[in-house]
Parts: structure tokens; sequence; C-alpha cells
């Protein structure tokens, strides 16, 4: 189950390495998603922010952080 405050998360916290470093974790290129759920996601909280996203992404749900931003 995905708490309210992860979901903040993906709109608050930035990518720490790669490529899109710096960027935040909801603005990240579905390809790029893709290629971490083939290769496997990093341990702790950012594998499992960007396992999230992915899921969001790979179902059509990134609509669903919009009210988030908004704050």
């Amino acid at each position: 189950m995905t708490s309210p405050e992860m979901l903040e998360l993906l709109v608050t916290r930035e990518m720490p390495f790669g490529k899109y470093k710096g960027r935040p974790i909801a603005d990240l290129p579905g390809h790029y998603l893709a290629w971490f759920a083939r290769q496997g996601f990093p341990k702790g909280e950012i594998g499992r922010l960007l396992a999230l996203m992915h899921e969001l992404d790979h179902n059509g749900l990134r609509d669903l952080l919009e009210p988030l931003r908004m704050r």
C-alpha cells in the first residue's frame, strides 16, 4: 500500500544520480523507469520511489500527482 507521504516524495525528491540527476522523480521519463524495472531498482527509499513511479507511469496514472505539484 502506498502512503500519501510517498506520493508527496515523488514530486519533491530529486534523482540523486545518473543521467537525470537533480530531476524530480515524478518527472523521470517512462523509458528510464522501465530500464530500472528490467535491471532492478536500487535498494532503499530511492528504489521504492522509482518502483512506485514506474507503476504510476506504466498504468497511465501520472496525472494523480498534479494536485501535489500545486502545493
